[in-house]
This record gives C-alpha cells, sequence and structure tokens, in this order.
C-alpha cells in the first residue's frame, strides 16, 4: 500500500475526503431534473468494497517490493485519469483494464531499479504524475502486464540559484508543492494550469502544460532550463544553458513527449521574484467581436498582461454572472519590480476604443504592497468559478459537460470560431437535442488566439458516454477541418490521436519513432500515445 497520509479519490478528481456527499448529488439531481424536464436519478458514489479487480499478473522482486503495491485503492486509483469517460467508468464501478502493479519511487536509484525491472519481465510502463490527464495519457492501454510509476515520492525542490533565477525540482512535485517551497526564499515558478493543484512538474513539462499567465510566458515550455529523464536505455540530461544554438534542443525532446520517451525525474526551471505590483480591470462590450479585436490589439502592443482573459456572452453569464448579452475581458497585470498603473491604463483605452466599458473607479492598482486585486465584481466571481470548478457532483447524472482547446491565428479567427460554432451547435442539437456551446480565451499571443470551447447538455443516463463520444468526435474533427490545431494545451494522449495524426507530418512520425526505438527498444513507455509502436 502507498504510505499516503490522505488518500486521493481513486474514482474522481481530488482527495478521497472531498467526495460529492449522496445530499449533494440528490440536490443536484433535483435542479437538472427540474431544468431539463426529465427523470434523474442520483445513484450512489463507489466505495473501494465494490471494486473487484482482476488478480495481478506480476510479482515485484524483493529488490524493489517495499515501494510497490498491488493494493486495491492504489490500483484502481491509477487506471484512469480524470477524462470524462474515465470518471464515468469509474463511478460506475468499470475498473477492466487496471495496472497490475503500483510502484513509488523515492530516488533515482528507484526509480531506475523499476524501470530495469519492467524492462526484464516486458511490462508495458505508464509515467504517472497526479493523474490529472484528461485525454487518456495515463490509461492502462490494452491487456498486456502493466506497471504504473508513480512519482509523488520525488516531490522536492533539490536546488535554487538565486543568481541565476533557476531552481531544481523534482518531477513528482505538485503545483502547491512547488510554490509552498519556493515561497519562503521570495520565488514564483508562476505556471497555474486549472489542474495546478492535482498536476506535477513531470507532468506539465511531459504535457507541454499551459499555465494561466495569459500572455508571454504561457507553455512550461518558456520555464524549462534543461531536463533530466530515465529512459530503458538509460539517463537523458540535457546541460543547463540559458540558451544554445548547439542543434536541435534535447530538451525540446523531451518536452511534450507525453512518457513515450522516458520518466521526467527532475528539471531545472526558471523562477522569478514573487509579484508586488499589481493591477486589474474588467470590461464588458455589447458584442464578442468588439471584445476580440480588443484583445489583439492589446496583445501586440507587447506589455504582456498577466491575465487577457475574454469570455463570450454564454460564458459570462454562467462563470461571472452577467445577464446573458454582455462579453467580459479581464486584464490583469503583476510585476515584482515595476508600477503597472501605466500598462493597465494603456489596455483599458485600447479596450475603450473597441467599445469596451468601465468606469474609472473600476479600475484596480496596487502600489508595490503584494495587495491582490481583481477581487471584486465580475471579475471575482469569474476567478471563484475557475478555481472551484466541480467535476465529480455531476458524474452519471445525465449531465454532459466538457471542454475542448485549441488555437488559430488572427486572420483566421473570426471563420474559424463562425464554423466551430455552426457545427458545434448542430452535433449538439442532434446528440442531447440542445445544448450550449461557449467560448473564452485562456492563452493569446500576438499571432492569434487559444480559444477555450465548453459545451453543456442533458443526455440519457446510462447512454452518455456513447453521446460524449459523439460529440468529442465532432469536435476533434471541426478543429482540424477548420485549421486550428486539435489540442492547445491538453497534449495529445490516446483521445486525440485522429487529429494528430492528421496535424502532425507523416515524415516527423517516422523520424519520433526511430528515436523512440532508440531509448525504448521494446516499446514499453506508454503504448498508443503519440504514435503506435
Amino acid at each position: 500500500m502507498a504510505n499516503t497520509t490522505e488518500r486521493r479519490s481513486f474514482w474522481g478528481w481530488g482527495l478521497a475526503a472531498d467526495e460529492p456527499t449522496q445530499a449533494d448529488r440528490d440536490k443536484l439531481a433535483g435542479q437538472l431534473a427540474e431544468r431539463y424536464g426529465v427523470e434523474v436519478n442520483a445513484g450512489p458514489t463507489p466505495t473501494i468494497d465494490e471494486i473487484d479487480l482482476r488478480p495481478t499478473r506480476l510479482t515485484p522482486p524483493d529488490s524493489i517490493a517495499a515501494f510497490c503495491s498491488t493494493d486495491t485503492w492504489d490500483r484502481a486509483e491509477h487506471t484512469y485519469g480524470q477524462a470524462y469517460p474515465d470518471r464515468y467508468k469509474a463511478f460506475n464501478r468499470q475498473f477492466d483494464n487496471p495496472p497490475d502493479v503500483v510502484a513509488f519511487p523515492s530516488s533515482d536509484d528507484e526509480l531506475a531499479a523499476a524501470m530495469d525491472w519492467c524492462s526484464e519481465v516486458g511490462a508495458v510502463t505508464i509515467p504517472f504524475g497526479a493523474g490529472s490527464s484528461v485525454v487518456e495519457g495515463t490509461n492502462v492501454p490494452d491487456d498486456r502486464p502493466t506497471v504504473t510509476i508513480d512519482l509523488r515520492r520525488l516531490d522536492q525542490v533539490l536546488e535554487i540559484d538565486e543568481t541565476s533565477r533557476a531552481a531544481r525540482i523534482q518531477g513528482g512535485a505538485l503545483g502547491p508543492a512547488i510554490e509552498g517551497q519556493l515561497r519562503p526564499h521570495g520565488f514564483t515558478l508562476r505556471h497555474f494550469p486549472q489542474s495546478f493543484e492535482w498536476s506535477t512538474l513531470g507532468g506539465w513539462i511531459a504535457t507541454r502544460s499551459g499555465g494561466h499567465y495569459a500572455t508571454n510566458h504561457t507553455h512550461i515550455d518558456d520555464f524549462v532550463e534543461s531536463t533530466r529523464m530515465l529512459t530503458p536505455a538509460g539517463w537523458w540530461e540535457s546541460r543547463r544553458l540559458p540558451g544554445s544554438g548547439a542543434g536541435p534542443s534535447p530538451d525540446r525532446m523531451v518536452i511534450g513527449s507525453e512518457g513515450t520517451l522516458g520518466i521526467i525525474s527532475e528539471a531545472w526551471m526558471r523562477i522569478q521574484r514573487r509579484p508586488s505590483y499589481r493591477a486589474s480591470a474588467g470590461m464588458t462590450f455589447p458584442t464578442w467581436e468588439g471584445g476580440c479585436e480588443a484583445v489583439r490589439e492589446i496583445v501586440q502592443t507587447k506589455t504582456w498582461p498577466a491575465n487577457l482573459r475574454i469570455l463570450d456572452p454564454g460564458q459570462a453569464q454562467a462563470d461571472a454572472g452577467l445577464d446573458g448579452t454582455e462579453t467580459l475581458l479581464i486584464i490583469g497585470y503583476e510585476s515584482a519590480e515595476l508600477a503597472q498603473g501605466d500598462n493597465i491604463h494603456t489596455a483599458v483605452e485600447i479596450a475603450r476604443g473597441h467599445g469596451g466599458l468601465i468606469d474609472d473607479e473600476a479600475i484596480q492598482v496596487s502600489g508595490g504592497d503584494a495587495k491582490p486585486t481583481g477581487r471584486g465584481g465580475a471579475v471575482g466571481a469569474w476567478r471563484d468559478a475557475f478555481i472551484g470548478i466541480d467535476m465529480n457532483t455531476p458524474v452519471s447524472l445525465g449531465l454532459i459537460s466538457d471542454t475542448f482547446e485549441t488555437a488559430i491565428t488572427w486572420d483566421q479567427w473570426p471563420e474559424f470560431d463562425a464554423v466551430v460554432r455552426d457545427r458545434m451547435t448542430k452535433v449538439l442539437d442532434e446528440v442531447c437535442g440542445g445544448g450550449r456551446l461557449s467560448c473564452r480565451f485562456t492563452h493569446v499571443y500576438t499571432d492569434g488566439p487559444a480559444p477555450y470551447y465548453t459545451f453543456v447538455g442533458m443526455g440519457s443516463q446510462g447512454s452518455e458516454l456513447t453521446q460524449w463520444n459523439e460529440i468529442k468526435q465532432a469536435a476533434n474533427e471541426v478543429l482540424i477541418d477548420a485549421g486550428g490545431t486539435v489540442t492547445h494545451h491538453h497534449s495529445v494522449g490516446r483521445m486525440h490521436r485522429p487529429g494528430y495524426d492528421r496535424q502532425r507530418p507523416d515524415l516527423f512520425a517516422e523520424a519520433y519513432l526511430a528515436a523512440k526505438r532508440a531509448v525504448d527498444p521494446q516499446g514499453l513507455l506508454n503504448p498508443g500515445v503519440l504514435f503506435d509502436t
């Protein structure tokens, strides 16, 4: 059994202690029944006593047995990630293909010993950070004997270089643990994906995570100084440098590799001083188009707002309590060294030029005292909704709610948005008899936005997976057909493979597979992710 003080849920997001109560589910079932005019039955949440797993087919040798587990909870917890189908199957006690063994190494030597054993017995090897993948990136791919290697015990900030502003951090460190260890030194990594609480540094690097800095340093790529990764063929470690022109970057092979080449044990990461100057503003627009144009012009001034997030009327109503006719733009700046008043006023004036509305007294600026801004009104309501999202209570109540994200250049954006909305609205009508499709920008670049779409519809209890699959397949197809990427920051995994296969060049696939054969000759690491082995 894993030696942990608090169990993570084996079927949902977060800790077992945070799972919804029966009263929570009954209440939501009643609300959905009233809203959609259908009968909704809230079944009880699963208990571990109800989970019947197939017997393990592997026995760890004595040399590694002390940090390996065949415990039912550990195997169930590592069967799925957090995609809609994952949570649905787990809630309904469907654990048809669990890993046989879960290893919890606490050092590089233990990690190497676990991987050596996997290679020796020919076991499929799944790297696991915190299990927050929403693209089936850590799921057991087939019926071969499988070992999941969980890095939660490799969770330390090992070294801080205050002169260069960098830190050496282990791959299994969760977001809050990283920030908690950097804070006493006055530093922050400042990378905040929505999964921040339940995702790890190694997972961020492996999946090219996008943090919620809206401009400039958005992807984890921007923070990586060097990486150390264990492959079946040995250690892969790059030289720590601020930059290099010496051929293709070895770190670029690691970033986005999604556990197919090796397991990221640690990395040197660029850090920064904790911000003390802040400024924010929440602006409304009568049209979505006017707000989008304001965003484009602001980002192209290169003042690099930390937050430049726009919500269409549907999303602004759902998350910020607006009336369903107004677009909401949230602008935020921060710095450890420089006052941000000039930047926020520049951005506000640009936005006003495109129809944006805000009273002067609603523009919030803090003067170096680290006082937070953006906590009240519609902006504060959005922030609370964003942080406090509940992924567990609606499971198996018939509600089909999920997201898909992409990126597109500004010149293609208006037509792209129209095509996506038209196609997905028709699909929601066909599958759910109607529903809501809304959009927000999570990240913005000088050459284009990263739109993030949310869909919600009422399905039929017992048929949710079939209905969800129809909607998700249509989303993958329309993103590629309309010229976007199949994923901006959720990664490829197994779920986005059809779209990724269309997006990436065929010769790149051949070159990547040649590299994989060099480091993983048996093809044991995370098969089915990115490419077929």
